[in-house]
């Protein structure tokens, strides 16, 4: 007769689960103190002194007018971002056969640096030196003006290209609805007597409900943190909102740590408002399911319509202002005529003979791989928990509510916590390389973690389980079977996580440092010195790394690569 080994409470399988409540331990502490310090740093400080930070904050002049334009940025760019998004989102499902590849054009502008698109549309609708001022003022309505109709500094225009780059999210989740909407019920409302738009309004979107409730949270949260657009266009017209006050307070010397900590505080509650609401608007998800079998499907063929909005969307949104950039950069200065007599390579010749040019370009490659080459394990680590850790419930409630913090509060609220959090003990790491580097894992975790889940749960448990049988341990098993099996998704994911790093601005340029410059903060400081053209070639470069990596990103991961984002 065989003997099973005896075992007790500090036997064997005690002693093999104690490494893995140990490893789990470490990785909530990691990401807890990666995610949480900075805001508690922030909320120190802001409540130091008595709530100083905070009475400077909200007792300076014009604070009622900055909180209004924030407020207004973000439901102006929310209304616009869902309108666009929703019938780009029906125009790529009525596209014809041959047509279905400009389904990925919605799309350019996540590829697109958002501080791109913003140079370039100043440079087309500056009031004075604008190209289409310029082109518009030949026209009888307008001639005779030296500047204007257009003026891209305002608050309005302000609005509008941030919904109009928004609009590329909610794309992204409407068409994924889209085609978990069963084809039946549409059917029988049209067999009814309805028509399309009545069937559209009356049964697809409310059907949408979840997809547009997700979306509008997501583009409220980063319409409230927006800092590109209000700090390149808003500044100097006198537009402020929270974001560019709360930089214009880490940017004084000395740094004004408390204004800037409680100035964040209102976006900070609006995010965690957002996100529950969310939770609490989609409570019932099972209840906008159509259980049919039969996927959203064109529904009576394609329309030219169609084809005419996703092309005039990537004209406005991506094309106009890449050729602005492409043109200033070509010239020897920005005029605002279109002259091609002068055009040259010198300003690329001039930028990659700077050795700080070089060096920030190199910083933005060097510190994109070393995040991402951190990112993707701790992402990986993180889904792998979530869906199997249910032995370990309160530790995976706490790991899903941490990595899903840096979606719902804004980038310049880490940014600003990471300056006061890294230039303090016990990691004093401002200055260097690492501060950045740190900066951009605690914004890509939940992008890392979201990506590989996905993988993870379409491989499914059979392999895993299969192996375990077999007596592999945990280890072997994802070493030799799941790894190898996602290798191509996970290549994908990194080429993604590498385009989202390139993009970064906003916290790049809130713990930047003489030593540590990257691309993005490049840019800002030719815009401040009125370089243009060499603003425009920084542009440029920016979108050609991204371009590569989104081009890697599609050959590793696939053609729907971008869906992913």
């Amino acid at each position: 007769m065989i003997r099973r080994p005896f075992t007790t409470a500090t036997g064997p399988s005690v002693l093999r689960s104690a490494p893995a409540r140990l490893g789990l331990a470490a990785l909530v502490v990691v990401i807890g103190y990666l995610v949480v310090a900075p805001l508690v740093s922030l909320q120190i400080r802001a409540f130091s002194g008595g709530a100083e930070g905070y009475r400077q904050a909200f007792s300076a002049t014009g604070i009622g007018r900055t909180v209004l334009n924030t407020i207004w940025l973000a439901l102006g760019s929310v209304a616009l971002a869902l309108v666009a998004g929703t019938l780009l989102a029906w125009a790529a499902s009525r596209l014809p056969r041959r047509l279905r590849f400009l389904r990925i054009f919605p799309m350019l502008p996540l590829v697109l640096p958002a501080v791109a698109s913003v140079v370039g549309w100043s440079f087309l609708a500056s009031p004075s030196a604008g190209y289409l001022n310029n082109v518009l003022r030949v026209l009888p309505f307008w001639s005779g003006r030296s500047e204007g109709p257009l003026d891209v500094n305002s608050i309005e225009w302000i609005i509008f290209i941030t919904g109009i780059s928004l609009s590329a999210f909610v794309y992204v989740f409407v068409t994924s609805g889209l085609r978990n909407i069963g084809e039946d019920l549409q059917e029988a409302a049209r067999v009814s007597g309805s028509g399309r738009i009545k069937v559209f309004f009356t049964v697809t979107l409310p059907l949408l409900r979840p997809s547009l409730v997700y979306a509008a949270g997501v583009v409220l949260l980063l319409s409230l943190g927006q800092l590109t657009a209000p700090l390149l266009l808003g500044s100097n017209a006198g537009v402020q909102v929270l974001t560019t006050e709360m930089y214009r307070h880490v940017s004084t010397t000395p740094v004004e740590y408390g204004p800037a900590a409680a100035l964040g505080s209102p976006l900070l509650i609006a995010g965690i408002i957002v996100v529950l609401a969310q939770k609490r608007l989609l409570g019932g998800e099972s209840r906008f399911v159509t259980h049919t079998g039969k996927g959203m499907r064109t529904g009576g063929g394609s329309s030219v319509f169609a084809v005419v909005v996703i092309v005039f969307y990537a004209a406005i949104s991506s094309v106009l202002p890449l050729c602005a950039l492409a043109f200033v950069s070509l010239s020897p200065y920005w005029t605002g005529k279109l002259s091609f007599a002068k055009l040259s390579l010198e300003n690329f010749n001039e930028l990659f003979a700077q050795p700080e040019a070089v060096s920030a370009i190199g910083n933005s490659v060097t510190y994109a791989v070393a995040a991402m080459a951190i990112t993707l394990p701790l992402g990986f680590a993180v889904a792998c928990v979530l869906i199997r850790g249910q032995r370990y419930r309160v530790m995976r409630v706490i790991l899903d509510f941490l990595v899903s913090m840096p979606l719902g509060i804004p980038a310049v609220i880490f940014g600003a916590g990471f300056l006061i959090t890294y230039t303090s003990r016990p990691f004093v790491l401002y200055g260097t390389p690492w501060v950045m580097i740190l900066a951009y894992v605690t914004l890509m975790i939940p992008f890392a973690t979201r990506m590989q889940l996905s993988t993870l749960l379409a491989l499914g448990r059979g392999y895993i389980e299969a192996s375990r049988a077999s007596g592999a341990g945990l280890v072997r098993t994802y070493a030799t079977i799941v790894l190898p099996l996602v290798r191509s998704s996970l290549a994908g994911s990194a080429a993604l996580l590498f385009v989202l790093l390139t993009h970064e601005f906003t916290a790049s340029l809130l713990v930047r440092s003489s030593t540590t410059r990257v691309m993005g903060t490049l840019l800002y400081d030719y815009w401040n010195n009125g370089s243009y053209p060499m603003v425009a070639a920084v542009a440029l470069v920016m979108t050609a790394v991204t371009g590569a990596g989104v081009g890697l990103a599609m050959l590793l991961g696939g053609s729907d690569t971008l869906s992913k984002m």
